[in-house]
């Protein structure tokens, strides 16, 4: 029993550590129309279920906040639908990034499925949502996402 103890603690506070980055392409607004566009460089790091997630703008403006589990949509037994998660209006920016339905066939009810909002120390907020393809995630599996700001700029979010 101890000898379980152990490895569930030992596999915690090595999840606890995990860090990741993410390129954010923007693909609408402002920074989509510079030639080059700038690809901003942001990073995900914590546990399975939850973790901070920052990003440093082009303007260098450094915005910092946490990213959290969606939990999954379940539809009770004999019953015919399933409430959606709240979005925030996300669900058609995913559909703006990588086309129309994408979010309902792709993205919705997976396990892996989070959501994060950063606050910049210029006013500046980024909401991000963020998913994994494969049913098994480990740390060589893609993350795909999009990401939007108050400054009208949409983002693909890639691993």
């Amino acid at each position: 029993m101890n000898t379980k103890l152990c490895l569930v603690l030992l596999a915690i506070s090595v999840t606890l550590g995990c860090s990741r980055n993410l390129r954010l392409y923007p693909v609408q607004g402002q920074l989509a129309a510079q030639s080059p566009s700038p690809v901003l460089i942001a990073k995900i790091t914590g546990g399975l279920t939850s973790g901070v997630f920052s990003v440093v703008l082009s303007d260098g403006e450094v915005c910092k906040g946490r990213w959290a589990q969606v939990p999954t949509v379940r539809v009770a037994k004999g019953g015919t639908s399933a409430t959606a998660p709240d979005t925030n209006g996300m669900s058609s920016v995913w559909d703006t990034v990588y086309g129309s339905g994408f979010y309902v066939s792709h993205v919705l009810g997976k396990k892996f499925y989070a959501q994060g909002s950063a606050s910049g120390n210029h006013g500046t907020v980024v909401q991000m949502e963020m998913y994994m393809p494969e049913a098994e995630h480990s740390n060589n599996s893609e993350i795909k996402g999009v990401a939007k700001d108050t400054k009208d700029n949409i983002y693909k979010l890639v691993s």
